[in-house]
């Protein structure tokens, strides 16, 4: 599944980043400006939920169209305000990666932590999180 195209991504124009395919981007307009006249909180959350999921395809591709994922909770810390465009890039370590598989081979379901950072067109990291997601054998 391309996460560009789920509709709520899709409305919000969330599109891949030219320089890498794992990197998510979101530019500023006025529809995504809160009401300081920065990016919106909402906003930047959508992106990084997206780059997330777009982390378990890439580190996952065996799983594609056998399992069902799941947001299960986030850990989010807005830390500067973006005046820009912006992009997120999540990354899973290879110790994730391995306690993940090991734990949904043995139950078919498992948990994963993935974080993600959003940083503006000037280098500036604007949002940290962490999503968890629940990923169920179908």
């Amino acid at each position: 599944m391309d996460v560009t195209q789920i509709p709520f991504n899709k409305f919000i124009e969330i599109t891949y980043s030219g320089t890498d395919e794992h990197v998510l981007e979101l530019g500023f307009k006025d529809t995504m400006k809160n009401h300081l006249g920065t990016f919106h909180a909402s906003a930047q959350f959508a992106l990084a939920e997206a780059c997330s999921g777009l982390s378990l395809q890439k580190n996952f591709p065996h799983l594609a169209n056998s399992v069902v994922p799941v947001l299960r909770k986030s850990d989010t810390k807005f830390k500067k305000p973006a005046l820009s465009g912006i992009q997120a890039k999540a990354r899973i370590t290879t110790e994730t990666k391995k306690s993940f598989e090991e734990q949904f081979e043995k139950k078919g379901r498992a948990t994963i932590a993935v974080p993600v950072e959003i940083i503006d067109q000037n280098g500036i990291v604007t949002m940290t999180g962490t999503y968890e997601w629940f990923v169920q054998r179908l």
